[in-house]
C-alpha cells in the first residue's frame, strides 16, 4: 500500500483518468539483489501484454489517459521502474541501467512470462531499447514514444558530485521548475495543470527518492544506443510529436534511419508526451500497430 503521506496528497487530484490509475496502483515484492516492493497498475485481459515504461523522474501516473486506451484491447501494465516512480528504493542498491534491467525481467518472470508489447516514452523508451536489445525473446513488439536513447547523457549529470548532488535534487523537487518542465513538455501549455503538475510530483514524497535519483544519474544513465540499434529485429513503432521542445525532433528520424523494420507517425500539436497530450491519436496509432 502506498505511504499515509502519498495517498493524503494523492487527494488533491482532480483529473478523473489521473484519480482512477492512482487508486489502482498495487505492489508486488521482486528480487534481484534485494526484495523490492514494486507498483504497477493492470488492466484488461485481451490480447498479447502491453508494458508501459515512463520515463526519467516519472511514474506510472504519466500513462493514465493512455492506459484506459489501451486496455479495451490489450492486458496493460504500468510499471514503475527501479528506483523510480512509487517503487521502493533502498540505499544498498546501485540505481544503475544494468540493475533497472534485471529488475524488470524478475517482474516478467514473476508477473506476465509470456511474450510483451513494450512501449517506452522518453527516457522509458531507452529502457523499452535496452530491453529489447537484452531479451528479445520476451519482445514481440516495440514502440518508442519521443525516445531517449540516442543522447549521450542527461545535462543534470554534470551536478551529481557532492555536495552539488543535493542542490541538483532539490532543484527538480522545486514545484516551480517542475511547472516549468510540464510546460516545457507540452505543445499547448493549457495541459500543465495542477492536476498534471500532482501527477508529476507525488513520487517526490517517496523515501530516498533524491538518493536514488543520484544513483542513477551517477551511474551514467542510459548513453546513446546508436550502435546497437542495427540489431533491434523486432517490429518497431516510433510516435513523435510534432512540436518536442525536450528531445527536439532530429532523434525521430535517426531511430527511423537506425532500426530495420520500423515505421515512424508524427503527431500534430503535439510537444515531448503524445501519451497525454494527443491521447487518443496516440492510442489509436498503437492499437493499428498491435493489431496488425
Amino acid at each position: 500500500m502506498l505511504p499515509e503521506n502519498i495517498l493524503k496528497q494523492g487527494k488533491n487530484l482532480t483529473e478523473s483518468t489521473s484519480i482512477d490509475i492512482f487508486q489502482k496502483i498495487k505492489f508486488t515484492s521482486i528480487t534481484t539483489e534485494e526484495s523490492i516492493l514494486t507498483s504497477y497498475v493492470l488492466e484488461g485481459e485481451k490480447e498479447t501484454p502491453i508494458i508501459l515504461l515512463h520515463g526519467f523522474d516519472s511514474s506510472l501516473l504519466e500513462f493514465r489517459r493512455l492506459l484506459p486506451l489501451l486496455s479495451k484491447n490489450h492486458q496493460v501494465w504500468a510499471l514503475d521502474l527501479l528506483g523510480f516512480g512509487f517503487t521502493e528504493r533502498k540505499l544498498s542498491i546501485n540505481y544503475s541501467p544494468e540493475n533497472i534491467k534485471n529488475h524488470f525481467k524478475e517482474f516478467w518472470a514473476k508477473m506476465i512470462q509470456k511474450p510483451v508489447i513494450l512501449i517506452g516514452a522518453s527516457m522509458g523508451g531507452a529502457t523499452a531499447i535496452d530491453l529489447t536489445l537484452s531479451y528479445p525473446e520476451i519482445i514481440e513488439k516495440l514502440i518508442l514514444l519521443d525516445s531517449g536513447g540516442l543522447i549521450k547523457q542527461p545535462i543534470i549529470s554534470k551536478f551529481i558530485i557532492p555536495p552539488l548532488d543535493y542542490f541538483a535534487t532539490e532543484f527538480l523537487k522545486n514545484l516551480k521548475v517542475r511547472q516549468s518542465i510540464s510546460k516545457t513538455a507540452y505543445f499547448n501549455p493549457n495541459f500543465a495543470t495542477e492536476d498534471a503538475l500532482q501527477c508529476s510530483a507525488l513520487h517526490l514524497l517517496c523515501n530516498n527518492w533524491n538518493k536514488a535519483l543520484i544513483s542513477f544519474t551517477k551511474s551514467g544513465g542510459y548513453g546513446s544506443f546508436s550502435h546497437q540499434l542495427k540489431n533491434i529485429k523486432k517490429p518497431t513503432l516510433i510516435i513523435w510529436g510534432e512540436n518536442d521542445k525536450i528531445l527536439g525532433i532530429k532523434s525521430a528520424n535517426k531511430f527511423q534511419e537506425m532500426i530495420p523494420h520500423s515505421k515512424l507517425i508524427w503527431v500534430k500539436n503535439c510537444g515531448h508526451v503524445p501519451h497525454l497530450e494527443q491521447s487518443e491519436i496516440t492510442a489509436n496509432h498503437i492499437l493499428d500497430f498491435t493489431n496488425n
